[in-house]
């Protein structure tokens, strides 16, 4: 009688096929970079091993190391997707600046264009929150690759709204961290707000009342 057994490596591969596709699968790296940006911001960066991330993503851990090297790279990988992809709302919030509307119209479309962004994206949210912990050369890449260039196009939008007697004086960088924490936070953590609220179940009506919410902090 001749038994036949599958090598472990097909066996992984036929158990995987079962449920959900690896990553290499999907798109590459791409999908890679996400499944880590999940991990990390759940985790922290500490708290995550390259195991885990493979894990959750279907991959064997040597696909991370072929493609990243190492978790500080792969995590500076992460933090330069996120760049790419929040990209075209810096853009779009830097061009209200030279457009037609009022100074506080402009702040409301800044706010509308971000807030779009965190609920089409929110694990973006909850992985800087989870990464705004960190210390030395990680703090410095999330501050000058994410958080400064969204910076310097809305805190001017604040500023000149002040200037203009359109919005209530007041400290346009503390502004600007209240809005942002206070939006993306309870976008990112809404299965928090869920256990209150029956929002979070409404997309549509959770989006436009958050926007209401950050224009009363005007």
């Amino acid at each position: 009688m001749t038994v036949s057994t599958a090598r472990p490596a097909q066996a992984a591969k036929e158990k995987r096929s079962r449920g959900r596709p690896a990553c290499s699968a999907i798109a590459g790296s791409d999908a890679l970079l996400k499944s880590a940006r999940q991990a990390f911001a759940k985790r922290g960066f500490d708290a995550t091993s390259v195991r885990e991330i493979a894990r959750d993503c279907g991959v064997d851990p040597a696909l991370i190391s072929h493609h990243f090297g190492s978790k500080e790279a792969l995590w500076i990988a992460v933090v330069e997707q996120i760049a790419e992809q929040t990209a075209p709302m810096i853009e779009s919030t830097a061009k209200l600046r030279s457009s037609d509307f009022s100074p506080r119209k402009r702040v409301e479309r800044a706010l509308a264009i971000f807030i779009d962004k965190v609920f089409s994206e929110p694990d973006i949210g909850m992985f800087f929150s989870t990464a705004a912990t960190e210390q030395g050369e990680r703090l410095d890449v999330l501050v000058e690759r994410l958080l400064r260039p969204y910076h310097d196009a809305f805190v001017v939008l604040l500023a000149d709204a002040m200037d203009a007697g359109e919005l209530t004086r007041n400290d346009p960088e503390v502004l600007f961290a209240m809005l942002t924490n206070a939006v993306g936070k309870t976008v990112s953590y809404s299965h928090v707000l869920s256990i209150f609220s029956s929002l979070p179940q409404h997309e549509a009506k959770f989006k436009r009342t958050v926007l209401a919410a950050a224009l009363s902090m005007l």
